[in-house]
């Protein structure tokens, strides 16, 4: 882009023109032809899933309908015809009923279960974890409500007791066995558990990977041996009050319970070896940072989270293995391709290795009466196709568009094995890379994320399986059950009222619409060095519309009065940004320069504030803004577990690849490495935004001896 307005005569002419194309290219191509190409890849995947559902219940119509008995449709409800599910409605369809009588009584009652709510076929534990599932978001002292309640949503329950007898010592009746019961059930003591995660995973990141004997460290050992020993405890307590793995509801049947039981297992196991060189040592200590998911178990919105993920992951596993296939395939054709062909030469005279030998001169910053010398080196590109794994690695990072192009030119560049480039050799080869960025980076990955979405749909409605209403419907009844009257003020006094009704009425709207529009021209007219005239121009403008939304202030206030003026929250958002414009007049004029303890750009931030003042203007506008607002309601878990990642993957980095040598010449250096926590999480997000350059710093080949005889990378390469 930057070269087309170069070409037509740079940012000052007509140049800046050119630019235009290469956004319209971009928005149109990376932004809706995708996302149009994935909405159709989401809604053929949902018609596929539809079509398998419906085969699979024909198939087990056509195996059990001579029978009559035990027919079951997707969601594992059973069908019409049985005495036993029509005594399950029956009684569901009564306890409805009961909920919405309940609901016209005048005070507060308690809705309690009944234990034949279900009928008395309770005894067996078939039928135990059926009605657990249908009661799953029931409580004992849950109230009646104007809607059912969702999964999500629904208070926790607690995990019976098991009527089997604990490490064939502590039977149901025993008191410590129901003392500990009562114990870990007990709300403080989560809260006690959850803090001491929050806490030992925190001091994983407080670590110092370079030194592992300095005091702090020595310091953190000990609280991690408290906290290991309070996990033991909490351990020995749940498996006292659930037993161990041989009955229903035992603590091992549980997989959130084994991973707790490993990385306790873990840290205790690592208190038993005092040497740190020991790699099954290190490898214990890097599991430590499984710590913080324990805290999953105890939040149930994260929870619920993880669960969808994780049927989202068991579902697409024939997309994964697909790709997989497809990557491995390309890789084979790229080593039979490119294998041996990506060595360069750093001087371009040179072609083969034989002659890439002694000195040649190089002149420094291009400048000729700067020679130098320099030693000639035939390196072999950092990403090539020598093998298979490595061939998988480059094509990885072809897939995330990071620097793909310098790969498309070596290769079409590559002549021979063990030989230099020559330029513009085999232009042919680009097809390679074309028809694999085709599927792989736009097919194939637009597949998988439509196919995680599918399955985060499915997953949202069987919250709602057990309900006669479908997902869209309860919503709707949802929103019309919140749904209040919007109270109007009207005021009574004459002239009070031809104010209220200027200020309410559509010219005025517009009239503002406008003059904010107008002044977002204005805020984006200025420039560098720009003269003492122009500027004196905007500073006047901007006490004009200071002036404007000022007025409007005035009459709105006059109209509404204080209390329902300020009631509304886009009220006192104008009143913050009036106030804030005359604080930036009033400050601008007192001190000019701005050389004080509260710098003058500061309060020219409420004149770009201004701009939010449109999100409140238009219907259309406000749709948008409640829409996107509505969106982020649902992020908190999702965030969440995204931080959680990215905290084990930077404490990893830490405990991994702390120890390697900062050197200017590779990816690893003073502003990109893992020595600390901020800067690992940091070097992470680069690496999720596609910066894949520090897989090769971070490779043990290169760096196995830079951290023992601290030789640079420029020295390995001359080996």
């Amino acid at each position: 882009m930057y070269t087309g307005i170069r070409a037509y005569g740079g940012v000052a002419s007509v140049g800046i023109l050119a630019c235009i194309y290469f956004i319209i290219l971009f928005i149109c191509g990376n932004y809706i032809l995708l996302n149009v190409f994935l909405a159709i890849a989401v809604d053929n995947l949902a018609d596929a899933e539809s079509l398998t559902a419906i085969e699979k219940e024909g198939d087990g119509q056509e195996g059990e309908g001579d029978d009559g008995e035990g027919l079951k449709e997707k969601d594992g409800t059973e069908m019409p015809g049985t005495g036993d599910e029509d005594a399950v409605d029956d009684d569901y369809h009564n306890n409805t009923d009961d909920a919405a009588e309940s609901e016209e009584m005048e005070g507060d009652t308690s809705y309690q279960l009944q234990d034949d709510a279900y009928g008395e076929s309770k005894d067996t534990e078939d039928e135990d974890e059926e009605e657990e599932e249908d009661l799953e978001f029931e409580d004992d002292e849950l109230k009646p409500a104007a809607r059912p309640r969702r999964l999500s949503e629904a208070p926790k329950k607690q995990k019976p007791l098991p009527k089997a007898s604990s490490f064939f010592i502590f039977s149901s009746t025993n008191r410590f066995r129901l003392f500990c019961y009562k114990l870990i059930n007990h709300s403080i003591f989560g809260n006690v558990i959850l803090c001491c995660i929050l806490i030992s995973s925190a001091m994983l990141a407080a670590e110092d990977p370079l030194y592992e004997k300095s005091e702090k460290n020595i310091i953190l050992s000990k609280f991690d041996i408290f906290f290991t020993t309070v996990f033991t405890i909490e351990i020995c307590l749940k498996m006292i009050s659930f037993g161990f793995v041989l009955h229903t509801g035992a603590f091992c049947r549980s997989a959130f319970n084994l991973l707790d039981l490993l990385v306790v297992c873990v840290s205790l196991i690592a208190f038993f070896f005092s040497s740190g060189a020991i790699s099954v040592v290190k490898i214990l200590r890097v599991l430590r940072v499984l710590r913080p998911l324990r805290a999953i178990n105890r939040a149930k919105g994260l929870k619920h989270v993880v669960q969808c993920v994780i049927v989202a992951v068991k579902t697409i596993g024939n997309i994964v293995l697909v790709t997989c296939l497809l990557q491995f395939m390309f890789a084979v054709i790229g080593v039979q391709l490119f294998k041996g062909k990506m060595h360069t030469c750093n001087d371009p005279s040179k072609l083969t290795g034989a002659e890439c030998q002694g000195y040649f001169i190089k002149y420094k910053n291009g400048d000729i009466y700067r020679p130098m010398w320099e030693k000639r080196n035939f390196t072999n590109n950092d990403f090539n196709f020598d093998t298979v794994g490595k061939a998988m690695l480059t094509l990885f990072a072809v897939s995330t568009f990071e620097g793909w192009p310098q790969m498309l030119y070596l290769s079409i560049d590559s002549h021979a094995e063990e030989e230099g480039p020559k330029h513009n050799f085999r232009p042919f080869v680009a097809v390679y890379y074309i028809i694999y960025i085709i599927i792989i980076a736009f097919f194939m990955v637009n597949i998988f994320v439509g196919f995680v979405i599918v399955t985060f749909q499915n997953e949202g409605e069987q919250e709602y399986k057990n309900c006669e209403l479908d997902k869209n419907q309860r919503n709707c009844i949802e929103f019309a059950l919140k749904a209040k009257p919007v109270r109007r003020y009207i005021p009574k006094n004459r002239l009070q009222y031809k104010v209220w009704w200027l200020v309410t009425s559509q010219p005025f709207e517009y009239v503002i619409f406008v003059l904010i529009l107008i002044n977002t021209i204005t805020l984006a007219m200025k420039f560098h060095k720009q003269p003492d005239l122009y500027t004196k121009a905007l500073d006047i403008m901007n006490m004009i519309f200071t002036a404007v939304f000022a007025l409007e202030f005035v009459l709105k206030l006059a109209a509404f009065r204080f209390k329902n003026y300020f009631g509304d929250a886009w009220n006192v958002f104008d009143f913050i940004i009036v106030l804030g414009s005359f604080i930036d007049i009033v400050y601008s004029e007192v001190n000019p320069s701005g050389k004080n303890l509260i710098s003058i750009n500061f309060f020219r931030l409420f004149r770009v504030m201004r701009l939010v003042k449109l999100l409140s203007r238009g219907e259309g506008i406000r749709t948008l803004l409640w829409t996107f607002v509505k969106s982020f309601q649902a992020l908190p878990y999702v965030a969440l577990l995204i931080v959680m990642l990215f905290f084990i993957y930077a404490v990893i980095g830490m405990q991994v690849f702390g120890k390697i040598k900062l050197d200017s010449d590779t990816e690893i250096h003073r502003n990109n490495n893992f020595q600390t926590f901020p800067q690992a999480v940091l070097v992470l997000f680069r690496s999720a935004t596609g910066k894949c350059q520090i897989f090769r710093a971070t490779a043990p080949l290169e760096f196995k001896n830079a951290i023992v005889q601290k030789w640079s990378f420029r020295e390995l390469q001359k080996l």
